[in-house]
């Protein structure tokens, strides 16, 4: 089973994140489940949430303790959150990040790849909503997902928000998976 924790700040998507990984999968004939936590956080405090991909039943509700891959929205939060905590040296992390960003903080992994999601987002959307934009570079990096299951995962989820959104966050998730 694939275990996915998203970090983030609230505001950034990071439930829907973790909800159009489940669906993604879902669409591939998998079995997947999303969930939140948070409290009554606001605007900005962080937040995370999980999602769990696999080929048999998922039984567990618990939350993810020790992820095969860490999303992080926001890369502050390295320096103020033990977001790391249950990595181990396999662990993906993707990471909100220009490429040559250099990280202050130790990670266990050397699995560890960079998403210009905030520059991206600001040139697509006007606004640092990132949680589309850095599922491309999680379909890359961990092969999880098809770039072509989170494309119709979008088309699903944002049906009622009309063509205009749909098209700016598969342009966001292409140009995220291929950078």
């Amino acid at each position: 089973m694939e275990q996915i924790r998203i970090h983030g700040r609230g505001g950034q998507g990071v439930v829907t994140a973790a909800e159009l990984i489940a669906i993604a999968a879902f669409n591939e004939g998998k079995y997947a489940q999303a969930f939140p936590n948070f409290g009554v956080e606001r605007t900005g405090a962080p937040i995370q949430s999980y999602a769990r991909i696999s080929k048999e039943p998922i039984i567990t509700r618990e939350q993810i303790y020790n992820p095969t891959v860490l999303i992080i929205q926001d890369v502050t939060l390295l320096d103020t959150e033990d977001i790391t905590t249950g990595a181990s040296k396999n662990t993906i992390f993707i990471i909100n990040a220009p490429k040559n960003y250099t990280l202050r903080t130790k990670l266990p992994s050397k699995k560890v790849f960079f998403c210009a999601a905030t520059e991206i987002a600001l040139e697509i959307f006007g606004k640092n909503i990132v949680n589309t934009v850095i599922l491309g570079a999680f379909a890359k990096h961990s092969e999880l997902l098809s770039l072509e299951s989170l494309k119709i995962a979008i088309q699903e989820k944002f049906k009622d928000k009309g063509a205009s959104i749909i098209e700016k966050n598969i342009k966001a998730i292409e140009q995220a998976y291929n950078d």
